[in-house]
């Protein structure tokens, strides 16, 4: 199978979860060492994410930028949003957050890659698609609230992304993997050898 990361779990003697939050909470594991000893762990417990990397047919990516609080910056970013349902589907969540957040709809969807963001503090897996063949969505846009009411929204050439990743100017996770996995992609084997959009995806299992 070549070089891959694979599952393990370590035996978990007791578990506390000392804050629950909207989407998110903090859980504590006591966690047995391979020496035998047993540590506390803390980390958030994440239902997990979808992100879209919509490449236009000029070979642009549509971006968008918005206030994010914990880090105190306006980040531009590539359309995401969380797994909100246990079990839902990411290819559906992912076309109604580019819906949603860009009023844009896609034609051709495949999986790009799937990481887990903060994996020593955070359980938080996000799949990252390739959406293309880009049209206006139909119908009214989305009534958008809070940070995402101060939302604005670009179309940014794919290699000027990729300067600005290198350059310290862009540091938005999901947009930093997206657009170098792409031009990684384009220069080697090309988009036809994707995964399918309804790829499985062992870290959130989903039905088709």
């Amino acid at each position: 199978m070549g070089f891959q990361d694979t599952p393990e779990e370590w035996q978990v003697t007791a578990t506390v979860t000392p804050f629950t939050g909207n989407k998110t909470s903090v859980r504590t594991d006591r966690v047995v060492m391979p020496d035998g000893s047993v540590h506390s762990r803390d980390y958030q417990v994440h239902p997990g994410s979808v992100a879209v990397l919509a490449l236009d047919a000029e070979g642009r990516v549509l971006v968008l930028r918005q206030y994010r609080h914990p880090v105190r910056h306006k980040l531009w970013e590539i359309p995401a949003g969380l797994l909100d349902i246990p079990g839902e589907n990411p290819l559906h969540a992912a076309q109604r957050e580019l819906y949603e957040e860009a009023h844009v709809k896609a034609e051709d969807w495949r999986v790009l890659t799937d990481v887990y963001t903060t994996p020593g503090g955070c359980d938080e897996a996000v799949r990252i698609f390739l959406a293309r063949d880009l049209s206006e969505a139909d119908g009214e846009r989305f009534e958008v609230a809070e940070e995402e009411a101060d939302m604005e929204q670009a179309r940014v050439p794919l290699e000027e992304l990729v300067r600005g990743v290198l350059a310290g100017d862009l540091h938005n996770n999901c947009l930093v993997v997206g657009v170098l996995s792409l031009t990684a992609v384009l220069a080697g084997d090309g988009v036809d050898s994707l995964r399918p959009a309804e790829a499985p995806w062992p870290a959130r299992p989903f039905e088709a």
